[in-house]
């Protein structure tokens, strides 16, 4: 489901806070958790051209939640 984008602390996917570090000014002096993930190409390449570069996913929406339950 794609939503529209609300602010940088927002997945342009769900619309869930995507826990960027970065959008928000308590943490922004911190690295984002996306910082040490792999986030799947294809998962980046699925998402409208208007809707990239814009915000961070977050992790479920970049595949690493579903990923984590995979390896445990």
């Amino acid at each position: 489901m794609i939503t529209p984008l609300s602010g940088p602390d927002t997945c342009p996917v769900c619309g869930q806070s995507n826990r960027c570090t970065l959008a928000d000014p308590r943490t922004v002096d911190r690295p984002c958790w996306c910082f040490t993930e792999t986030i799947d190409p294809a998962v980046l390449a699925a998402l409208p051209q208007e809707l990239k570069d814009k915000a961070c996913l977050c992790p479920r929406c970049a595949g690493l939640v579903e990923a984590q339950s995979l390896t445990k």
